[in-house]
């Protein structure tokens, strides 16, 4: 019917060069609250450290297009990145949209209501991993916000093992297994390809998991890490220092994606406080939108699901005091 939209990515793709097979380091971490007196062991022995979630906690119940009065200015500075990125990681590849009627889309299905209509999206996916890709970055580092954005794209799950300055556990992980400090490093348990450096990592994942071409906007070089650094100036330093936490047994696991500013305040101390997670990636046009939807009975995000726990809720600003009140020492 009415009002058809359609946004596609533009083709850009050059080979891979440098891209090369490591041997991936396998290593499990338990929960903890200590640094590993031995860094170059491949599995750390630890102090298991028992996890619940606050006392008499109750997930709040989730608010459609709300701000927390207190959270108003954290969401306003995360919301630059979609200025400065201009949507860069709201909308999965091959994203279109056209306006139906509401009987066209049955009820138990996700959509969209405007003025009366529903919103019909679609999306045109690449292969998907088997297993979830591995992901050792920081949140405010520029060159891990492009992969992050090129994640979102691609519409992957992935397991981020944060990294941020004097974190005890990960950041000497990825000395172990790629030779080296520095991020992003990707591990594909997939193929078994590891590698450092955001464009060739970008290159690898459009190329293996997407249709061989990079986004305009993650094509433009210099000037893609320029906007990438001016999208942060609202949360400048924010997921960039260790908080000591507990380091749980399991990842936990977020349904998000990295265009949006409520994601962004969580995804801040999901990193500060090194904690493994599993981001569910559901940018517009995901499939994964009709999951959620099945399993929670709404769509909204963040959703954050806790394993070690047993919490699943809705609110970044209820997100955030969970996690401050289970995780912090």
């Amino acid at each position: 019917m009415a009002g058809l939209v359609n946004i596609s990515q533009p083709l850009l793709f050059r080979s891979l060069p440098g891209r090369r097979k490591i041997p991936h380091t396998s290593f499990s971490v338990k929960a903890t609250s200590e640094t590993p007196d031995n860094p170059s062991s491949s599995t750390t022995t630890t102090k298991q450290v028992p996890f619940a979630a606050p006392p008499n906690f109750k997930p709040p119940e989730p608010k459609r297009f709300s701000v927390r009065p207190d959270k108003i200015f954290d969401i306003l500075g995360a919301s630059l990145s979609l200025v400065f990125r201009l949507g860069t990681g709201v909308f999965v590849s091959g994203y279109s949209a056209s306006f139906v009627g509401k009987d066209e889309i049955p009820p138990d299905q996700y959509a969209l209501d405007i003025a009366g209509f529903k919103v019909k999206e679609t999306s045109k996916l690449g292969p998907r991993p088997e297993k979830p890709i591995e992901i050792y970055e920081f949140e405010s580092c520029p060159f891990c916000r492009k992969v992050r954005e090129i994640v979102s794209v691609l519409d992957l799950d992935v397991l981020y093992y944060p990294c941020p300055r004097n974190g005890p556990n990960f950041r000497t992980k990825v000395a172990q297994m790629g030779g080296k400090q520095q991020f992003p490093y990707m591990v594909d348990p997939n193929t078994g390809v590891s590698m450092y450096e955001s464009d060739e990592i970008i290159k690898y994942l459009v190329g293996k998991y997407g249709d061989g071409s990079v986004p305009f906007m993650l094509s433009l070089g210099l000037l893609t890490t320029l906007t990438e650094g001016f999208a942060m100036i609202g949360r400048m330093g924010k997921g960039s220092s260790y908080t000591p936490s507990k380091l749980p047994p399991k990842p936990l696991e977020v349904w998000a994606y990295e265009g949006s500013p409520f994601c962004k305040v969580v995804r801040e101390v999901l990193v500060e406080f090194e904690l493994p997670h599993i981001i569910r990636s559901c940018a517009r046009g995901s499939p994964k939108r009709q999951i959620l939807y099945q399993k929670a009975n709404h769509f909204q995000v963040p959703y954050l699901e806790d394993p070690n726990t047993g919490i699943q809720m809705f609110e970044s600003a209820e997100i955030v005091e969970y996690l401050r009140a289970t995780y912090v020492q």
